[in-house]
């Protein structure tokens, strides 16, 4: 069986809002460091070794400029003319061997499967993490871009709303190929 679904383009907003969710939950754990900063401030103030104010400040400033330089990374993708297919209007025919992606009876791209890293069932909608392992080996960067690239590895995806699925029997031939691929556990409805 092969599901065609309706035209769908995915919306800016959509996107930076998915993207900065996975980053949050991919980093949450960083924000024990401005919290733990703070915590020593306020030891060594209430000990009297080191009383200042300013620090908790900078820690302040310092966390929502990091947090700002991702969201900025994200909202740049939605600019740039590099990505601009990740939001034209597709249409989805996805079978086991692949997902096409048409703009068109002529034009579009192939997705084989082994190129998804990971798929998440979300309350309305698929959404399928394209990996981009391929595109960053042998590539030369410097340290910066290393960090940014690993900070983006969850950036590049496939949302796939269940309003654009013709018909119920679309969806549940989805989720079971979905648990085929191993991408969904058996329990997952």
């Amino acid at each position: 069986m092969i599901i065609k679904t309706k035209k769908y383009a995915l919306d800016q907003k959509t996107y930076i809002s998915l993207a900065m969710r996975s980053w949050v939950k991919q980093n949450w754990y960083w924000g024990f460091v401005p919290l733990a900063l703070i915590l020593i401030n306020v030891i060594l103030n209430l000990t009297g070794v080191y009383s200042n104010w300013w620090i908790y400040l900078v820690i302040v400033l310092l966390t929502i400029l990091y947090v700002l330089f991702w969201a900025v990374q994200f909202t740049g993708i939605t600019q740039m003319e590099q990505t601009k297919t990740l939001f034209q209007k597709y249409v989805y025919e996805i079978d086991s061997r692949q997902i096409l992606l048409k703009l068109n009876a002529r034009e579009g791209g192939i997705l084989k499967w082994d190129q998804i890293r990971s798929v998440t069932k979300d309350k309305d909608a698929y959404i399928m993490v394209v990996s981009n392992d391929q595109a960053m080996t042998g590539m030369k960067v410097n340290w910066l871009a290393k960090i940014v690239a690993k900070g983006m590895k969850n950036a590049q995806f496939i949302y796939l709303p269940y309003s654009i699925f013709t018909t119920e029997n679309e969806l549940k031939f989805m989720d079971t190929l979905l648990k085929r691929k191993g991408f969904l556990a058996e329990s997952e409805k």
